[in-house]
């Protein structure tokens, strides 16, 4: 099974929300979702976690990619713009560093428009336990 193939089966949250690895390749990955009536928060607008899942997913993408088991410990966002009912949103990842204990990254969330709804970055700590993949995709 490909990394893409076991993180998107294996995050059980991020696949209960619709949320799909749909590219990844080495210090890049990309994650995508449709915001659906089920994502609304009370305000009518995408809710934040759904955004911050998104990226979080496309950031496990890269950082595991180097085939250990590799954990965020600190990730900050920042909403830049409301994401509505129906826009289909992707998060982009890339590797900023690939430390071989912290590697960091930087997460762009935007949507069908190319409009910036969220800028994230992660920082990571990569676990002495190697991840079994054939290939990324």
């Amino acid at each position: 099974m490909t990394l893409l193939e076991t993180l998107n089966k294996g995050d059980r949250f991020a696949a209960s929300i619709g949320a799909q690895l749909t590219e990844l390749r080495e210090g890049y990955a990309k994650s995508e979702l449709t915001v659906e009536e089920r994502h609304l928060n009370g305000g009518g607008v995408c809710q934040g976690g759904v955004i911050y899942t998104l990226a979080d997913l496309a950031f496990a993408g890269v950082t595991n990619s180097h085939g250990m088991l590799t954990l965020g410990v600190n990730n900050s966002i920042t909403f830049l713009k409301s994401a509505q009912l129906g826009d289909r949103i992707k998060a982009e990842c890339v590797e900023t560093l690939d430390h071989h204990k912290l590697p960091y990254c930087d997460m762009k969330v935007t949507n069908q428009h190319g409009e910036l709804i969220a800028v994230m970055t992660g920082l990571a700590y990569r676990l002495k336990r190697e991840v079994s993949f054939e290939g990324l995709m």
